[in-house]
């Protein structure tokens, strides 16, 4: 690998990292209520990180134990490009070797036991 090419990659490395940073100080509020049920080994004894970057993206909720990526959506992720996007990032990660389960901010909002159903499912491999 070239020098530009291991440059371009820390700096690639840097600004993701630094968006994971400011998103960990933005969350909305969906994700502060999902975050108070999944942080500090609170949900099964796993360990979950908020916001943490993969590769180019940063994953909302992450289980590195289990492989298990949960993504808050809302309604940002309803357009053709969007949709897109999101099929990308989903193809990037399961190549590396992660799973992502998708829940939108209506469900948690509505059906937080439901979701965290669903959570458990995915840890115990039972998706």
């Amino acid at each position: 690998m070239s020098e530009q090419t291991r440059n371009q990659m820390a700096r690639a490395r840097r600004k993701t990292v630094g968006n994971a940073r400011a998103l960990r100080r933005q969350l909305t509020p969906a994700e502060t209520l999902l975050w108070a049920q999944l942080r500090g080994r609170r949900f099964q004894s796993c360990k979950f990180v908020r916001q943490a970057p993969i590769g180019p993206y940063v994953a909302d909720f992450l289980c590195r134990s289990a492989r298990l990526i949960v993504e808050v959506d809302g309604a940002t992720h309803a357009t053709d490009a969007e949709v897109a996007h999101d099929a990308r990032r989903a193809v990037f990660l399961s190549a590396e070797g992660y799973r992502v389960l998708r829940v939108n901010n209506d469900e948690v909002y509505s059906r937080l036991d439901d979701v965290l159903e669903t959570i458990l499912a995915a840890l115990e491999n039972r998706l």
